[in-house]
């Protein structure tokens, strides 16, 4: 029994495109609103929010019709061809209108020599990033003292007093001129929820479509393969981030248009690379005869009518879904917050930090493929939950200046733990569907993910309108308790692998 890497190589490139898009949503957009509409983090959470209540329905609709679709192209890839070149054509129209908005506040922009002046003479409140109380800027500062503030000190570090005055009186200028041109921010807006929708419209069946293509044993190690191909999306954005200097302090109003284009053209290119290389129809029925070679095929009844659950079965499907609640609520909340928060707080580049915790998942992911296929997929998710959780509970404590060996190195501990838990959750919930529902159990599983995507950025938000230190806390508290959830799960894992370490080893080289 051998998995086929080439055509789960190719079929991950549907994967590869939404977590390219994925990382430059939850990298950029909430710096734009932030940054250029001048919006606090719990009113940005809310709009990173808007799209994931869209999705919450869209992903069990589209799995469970997508399951239903019978076409030459197969099931599932009419809907990544048609929601990939959707979104993608929205997603420059974006890239605009963040452009228009960058026009709007141009006086204050940082190349602007008065744009200090001008930001003094507003007359504008504002709250410094870890301080619950409101100043009038002039009661804080006097004009020469805030005219004097420079972005950096002698050693090249950010001044915090840029940090603690200048930042958040420029975003909060910007939100008054928000306030004064709405139409922008509504623009904005309705874009941002017609990309999102389209990519909704194909996110359950790109991810169906490789246990539709692999047989049950497999599963683990395949989507070790495509969550490898993901990360590797990711991992590209952080290092254009880099090349474009987003994280940097003085590129915080920046024209986003050319490194829209970028992430565009490489999503174009990798369904190009799917359409070119993955048959459905026929990768399905070559699924089907292997699985029926090893007499593990579906049964006549599975394969034509929707599988019932036990009473068992559906506790265990509800504990697993309730942990992808869990530890989303934990993780997105870095994930959507971390690029505000790194300036803020850390006074470093967020792609730098975010690209070592990529890097390590991505080392990882075939590792724990491997040896999920050997212990089972349940004791490795306890395993990563732990790792995880210790990684964002010492994170609490960094600060600015906390070395970088350190920051490095808590990172790509997070990083270990999330493919821990990524590669084997999603195998769990469709181990209990049958051929005939895959789609609507994708849809279960991501409906899952988005509820807490939905809601944990504007929670968060809350909390870090408080204090932006709260923010690692908040997330340790939800990985803790999807330990629990998932410890009670009795069913949806793997039968551990007889062969050896080695034999699986030799294997994945093929």
């Amino acid at each position: 029994m051998k998995l086929n890497n080439k055509k789960t190589i190719y079929v991950g490139f549907a994967f590869f495109l939404i977590c390219l898009f994925w990382q430059s949503y939850d990298s950029l957009i909430p710096k734009i609103l932030v940054d250029k509409f001048g919006m606090n983090q719990t009113l940005s959470g809310f709009i990173m929010a808007l799209d994931n209540i869209f999705a919450l329905f869209m992903l069990p609709l589209f799995g469970t019709l997508s399951d239903k679709t019978k076409s030459k192209y197969g099931k599932r890839t009419p809907y990544i061809l048609i929601g990939t070149i959707l979104a993608a054509v929205f997603y420059l129209c974006l890239s605009f209108v963040d452009g228009w908005q960058k026009n709007n506040i141009a006086d204050v922009d940082i190349d602007n020599p008065n744009a200090l002046a001008t930001l003094y003479d507003a007359d504008l409140e504002f709250k410094m990033p870890d301080d619950s109380r409101t100043y009038k800027l002039k009661e804080k500062l006097s004009r020469e003292e805030f005219l004097s503030i420079e972005m950096y000190d002698k050693d090249g570090n950010i001044n915090p007093d840029y940090t603690n005055y200048v930042v958040p009186v420029r975003q909060s200028y910007a939100w008054k001129t928000t306030k004064a041109n709405p139409a922008t921010l509504v623009t904005f807006i309705a874009l941002l929820l017609l990309v999102l929708i389209s990519m909704s419209t194909f996110r359950s069946p790109a991810v169906a479509l490789m246990p539709d293509v692999t047989i049950k044993p497999l599963r683990s190690k395949a989507n070790a393969i495509i969550n490898l191909l993901g990360t590797s999306g990711g991992i590209l954005v952080l290092v254009m981030g880099i090349i474009f200097k987003t994280g940097k302090a003085e590129n915080a109003l920046m024209s986003y248009i050319p490194y829209f284009s970028v992430v565009i053209c490489i999503m174009l290119v990798s369904l190009l690379i799917f359409k070119l290389n993955v048959n459905e129809p026929k990768f399905v029925e070559e699924m089907k005869a292997e699985s029926k070679l090893y007499g593990i095929e579906e049964d006549a009844e599975e394969e034509n009518n929707s599988h019932k659950l036990s009473k068992e079965e559906r506790k265990s499907l509800y504990l697993i879904l309730a942990s992808v609640i869990l530890w989303f609520f934990g993780y997105n909340a870095v994930t959507s917050k971390y690029s505000v928060y790194a300036g803020n707080v850390l006074n470093v580049d967020f792609n730098t930090t975010l690209l070592i915790g990529n890097a390590a998942a991505i080392v990882s992911y075939i590792p724990v493929g491997m040896v999920s296929s050997k212990l089972g997929r349940k004791k490795v998710i306890l395993g990563g939950v732990v790792i995880l959780a210790i990684s964002f509970f010492a994170a609490s404590f960094l600060r600015a200046g906390t070395p970088a060996m350190i920051m490095n190195l808590l990172f790509a501990l997070a990083g270990i733990g999330w493919a821990s838990i990524n590669v084997n959750s999603f195998p769990m919930v469709v181990e209990l569907a049958s051929g005939s529902d895959i789609g609507k159990y994708t849809g279960f599983y991501y409906t899952a993910s988005m509820a807490a995507q939905t809601l944990t950025p504007i929670i968060s938000g809350v909390f870090l309108d408080i204090r932006y230190t709260t923010l690692f806390p908040y997330a340790t508290i939800f990985v803790v308790a999807a330990f629990f959830t998932m410890l009670a799960t009795k069913h949806g894992d793997s039968k551990p692998d007889a062969k050896t370490i080695m034999e699986n080893i030799s294997e994945m080289g093929d």
